[in-house]
């Protein structure tokens, strides 16, 4: 066993993951760091509009500003989906923010089988904290291959360039999120053709959301690893009331007995605000 990321939440999600062998991926759009997407891709633009102008290249500015807005208009046609993983354990913050206020569960995924679950249009990435995308190797990318003076409807470097930039854009998050030392499991649907999840729609009083339910069963069976190969320990939060036994007994009805015996009681002293 290697590495372990951890996936904070709430019991009536964890039930929704084991009753039903699904792993939800949200729309990045819907997330509370949904404006970090456009962030990295105005910041990428700035810092490629601000090359070309160094070489007074007014024609690929204009050029650039056109293109950034097509990039951006289809950032809401084609998002990023996303289950969201942190590398530290038993964190007060992550406790706090998306685990019902700590009265909630942590599960405890093997990062070596989660990795075997990728492919297509899933992808595990790290995400990287920055205000600045100067440096970012896309900057360089697009500079190249615009200096080609290639027709932009005609490109297919510039339209994998485009999808790269909108991948990247899903694991970019502002630097007041680094303490989450946060690992994403991404899908972008409209990367493969023949993506075969169908979406589903949560219902609430406000709106409606979309999201994709990855199936953890066929997907583990696919490649020779078990659930429980996956999701290996569970954390109770601190401030939930919940019985260990009971969890134990309900893993165990629910078919997962190798789980049952890994339960674990947060240390951490998070507590309520009086």
């Amino acid at each position: 066993m290697g590495r372990i990321l951890y996936h904070y939440t709430d019991f009536s999600s964890l039930d929704g993951i084991l009753s039903n062998y699904e792993l939800r991926v949200n729309n990045v759009l819907n997330m509370n760091d949904a404006q970090e997407m456009e962030l990295f891709i105005s910041g990428l633009f700035s810092a490629v509009t601000k090359r070309f102008s160094e070489i007074q290249d007014d024609a690929m500015v204009n050029r650039l500003n056109i293109m950034h807005d097509a990039i951006r208009d289809r950032r809401f046609d084609y998002p990023a989906y996303a289950a969201c993983f942190s590398e530290f354990r038993d964190d007060a913050a992550q406790w706090e923010r998306y685990a019902n206020k700590g009265k909630g569960v942590c599960l405890c995924f093997d990062e070596a089988v989660l990795s075997k679950l990728t492919g297509g249009a899933i992808e595990l990435h790290k995400v990287f904290y920055t205000s600045n995308v100067d440096d970012h190797p896309l900057v360089d990318r697009f500079f190249k291959l615009l200096q080609e003076k290639k027709e932009l409807a005609n490109s297919p470097e510039l339209r994998d360039a485009a999808h790269e930039a909108l991948r990247n854009s899903a694991s970019f998050k502002h630097p007041s999120f680094s303490s989450e030392h946060e690992i994403r499991l991404t899908v972008m649907p409209f990367e493969v053709p023949d993506f075969d999840l169908i979406p589903k729609y949560h219902i609430s009083r406000e709106r409606i959301k979309k999201y994709y339910p990855l199936d953890l069963k066929k997907m583990c069976s696919e490649n020779g690893v078990t659930v429980e190969d996956l999701i290996i320990e569970l954390i109770i939060g601190p401030e939930s009331t919940q019985s260990p036994s009971i969890l134990h007994d309900y893993l165990n009805d629910m078919g997962f007995p190798k789980l049952a015996g890994h339960i674990t009681t947060s240390d951490c002293p998070l507590r309520s605000k009086i």
